[in-house]
This record gives C-alpha cells, structure tokens and sequence, in this order.
C-alpha cells in the first residue's frame, strides 16, 4: 500500500505538470530566439526572449512554490530525498532564469551574447531535467495479476 496521501495521476499532480511546462516551453523558446538572435542581429528576438524569460519566472515561481509545500508535506515520508532534489533544481532553475532575464534586458549586442546564451541553455537543461524528475517520479504502475 502506498503511503503517500495522493493517488499518482491525480489532479493535484496533473496540474502541477501543467505549471511545469510553461518554464520548459518558455525557457526553451528564449534559447532559440537567442539562437535566432545571433544568427540574424534582428533585436526583435531579444524582446521575444526577454519575455519569454518573464513568463517562464511567473510559472516557475509557482512550480517552486509547489515544490517547497510538496516537499513540507511529505517531509517525514518516503521519498523525501527526492522530493528535496526536486526542489533544489526549481530552486536554481528559478534562481538562474533570474540572472537570465537580468542579463537579457542590457542594451543591445550584450543582452545576448555568448553569456546570455550560456544562461538560457542552463535554464532549458535544468527545466528539462525539472520536468523528467517530476514525470518519472511515479515510475511504471504495476499491473494486478
């Protein structure tokens, strides 16, 4: 029997899946405007990223939020080492798109660059990894013989 107070797939997770994939999809949307950005010099993929960052802070503002709460309830239970993994890698993920979006709203040539560049492949890997964490959590469900 599970200890864990929620069925897996459960309203609570699915929704949290949802807020998750907003950072996954924004931050991964920053790096190709990044990429864009170098390849053309059209300043318009900075604004793009540069928004793209903001928003992948609001949602993953929230999954930080529900990953600090997930990891105080469970705390005591099974699991909480990785619970607590989870929660440091939104934790730096969330800390480092802040430095990117700092870095993003420069002027110019140097709101991207070789060092905002760096700093969206560190926010897309780091959202990828967030979300296989939390996708492979529950594993494979056993099937009743």
């Amino acid at each position: 029997m599970s200890s864990t107070s929620e069925a897996p797939g459960s309203f609570s997770e699915g929704l949290h899946g949802i807020l998750l994939s907003f950072p996954v999809a924004l931050f991964a949307t920053a790096l190709a405007c990044d990429l864009a950005y170098l390849g053309t010099a059209e300043i318009q993929w900075t604004n793009f990223a540069s928004w793209s960052i903001a928003g992948a802070l609001v949602f993953g503002g929230l999954v930080l939020l529900w990953a600090l709460v997930d990891w105080l309830r469970q705390l005591r239970r099974p699991g909480g080492g990785r619970r607590f993994t989870y929660l440091v890698v939104v934790a730096v993920l969330w800390g480092v798109g802040l430095v990117n979006a700092f870095h993003h709203v420069r002027d110019g040539w140097s709101s991207v660059g070789l060092t905002g560049l760096l700093l969206s492949i560190a926010s897309t890997v780091l959202a990828l990894a967030a979300g296989w964490m939390i996708f492979s959590r529950n594993g494979r469900p056993e099937i009743a013989r």
